[in-house]
């Protein structure tokens, strides 16, 4: 009596456990993917100059010389209006290349340097680059501050947030629920970054920077922030 007790409750718990392991791993039921976004575009604050030089010749060490000669000037010119966040500047590429013969030996030497104007005060950036005679205009990006940006982006954010809620209403209710609680949700923002708006060729670079300031147009920057997650319908 006491062996058949003892299996029968050997065979029971096995079954709780049974059952307990394919409630864990049985699939949710009433759970609904979802996603929804919000966009707000916005004014582009914040203006890129890429200033550039090149120089040619047989000698590396010539070359790089006379880089750094027309990298100093620029950047000396280009300090005197330093202003944060108004008014930066930083280096940028600066790099020799080989050129080849058609004997595959190296017959000269190519080098360029790389000066970046950058920030929210267009006028002072531009004036500055228009007073840098050793270097030519390179290309001209906009894009968005970082206080622009995360303004814009927690507007997104909350039209993201209030579609998401609406659509996952309405969509319950259409498939005869009454709600809806929250499952997992992630966000994500877009980051537009930098949008060039001009490239000009080395000899048309040296008109522009001849003049007073460089002429600038600023446009529009999409900020996105997508919400996508899952719903219980209940």
């Amino acid at each position: 009596m006491n062996t058949t007790r003892t299996f029968l409750a050997a065979c029971l718990l096995a079954a709780g456990a049974a059952q307990a392991q394919v409630a864990a791993v049985a699939p949710p039921q009433n759970v609904l993917q979802l996603q929804a976004s919000g966009t707000v575009e916005v004014q582009q604050d914040l203006l890129m100059l890429n200033l550039t030089t090149a120089r040619d010749g047989t000698d590396p060490g010539a070359v790089q010389s006379q880089l750094k000669t027309a990298l100093d000037a620029a950047l000396m010119e280009a300090k005197k209006n330093v202003q944060p966040g108004q008014l930066d500047v930083r280096t940028g590429n600066f790099a020799l290349y080989p050129r080849h013969n058609k004997e595959g030996r190296i017959s000269g030497w190519t080098g360029t340097a790389e000066l970046v104007l950058e920030g929210r005060d267009f006028a002072r950036i531009t004036q500055t680059a228009g007073r840098i005679t050793t270097m030519t205009l390179g290309g001209v990006s906009f894009g968005l501050s970082r206080e622009q940006r995360e303004r814009v982006e927690r507007q997104a954010q909350a039209t993201a947030i209030e579609s998401f809620k609406a659509r996952a209403g309405e969509l319950a209710k259409g498939f005869g629920f009454s709600g809806y609680t929250l499952r997992e949700v992630s966000v994500n923002a877009s980051d537009p970054g930098f949008q060039p708006r001009m490239r000009m060729m080395a000899q048309e670079g040296r008109v522009a920077a001849a003049d007073a300031s460089v002429p600038v147009e600023p446009g529009k920057s999409a900020v996105v922030v997508t919400i996508s997650g899952s719903v219980q319908l209940r």
